[in-house]
């Protein structure tokens, strides 16, 4: 016997709910590691990755607005984890660098990240792993296209972006 849809939306809440409340470290000013929030990890990881990067391309690769951007990258900076640049061809245009001591941060965080992953992948049964990313990806990828149109979101106007961010482990 196959459940009814108001089963399946219970489910649905319930786990929307666990896992914004397990992924909510995250997206709090709270410290991950070496005095750095999980966001402020993440525009130091696009950095020592990417090299070079516009601050206006920080925006999508955190998914926040630009005022919440211009907020994480001050502190980097500040902590000269991070600098900024101003483009040649137009000075409006701000690049950011990550700093030699930037690169040192970078790798104790992700060396603690790095043990953050583990325990999380020994929770998760080696042959079932690959499946549970995959999957969850699906189900990501079904929030953010169905968050944009839902009637009741009054901010239904604005598009979440289709693709998933290269930070995802998929």
């Amino acid at each position: 016997m196959s459940e009814t849809p108001v089963k399946h939306n219970r489910k649905l809440l319930f786990l929307i709910a666990e896992l914004c409340q397990a992924a909510r470290f995250c997206r709090q000013d709270s410290v991950f590691c070496e005095g750095v929030t999980f966001s402020q990890f993440l525009i130091l990881d696009a950095l020592a990755t990417q090299g070079r990067l516009k601050m206006t391309d920080l925006h999508s690769v955190l998914a926040v607005e630009k005022s919440t951007t211009t907020r994480l990258v001050r502190p980097l900076i500040e902590r000269e984890l991070v600098r900024r640049e101003k483009a040649d061809h137009d000075l409006r245009a701000t690049y950011l660098l990550i700093t030699a001591a930037g690169k040192e941060t970078h790798q104790r965080v992700w060396d603690c990240f790095t043990e953050f992953a583990g325990t999380i992948r020994g929770k998760i049964p080696e042959n079932d792993r690959n499946d549970v990313y995959r999957t969850l990806g699906i189900f990501l990828d079904a929030i953010r296209d169905t968050s944009s149109v839902c009637s009741c979101n009054p901010n239904n106007s604005r598009k979440l972006k289709n693709e998933r961010s290269e930070f995802n482990i998929i």
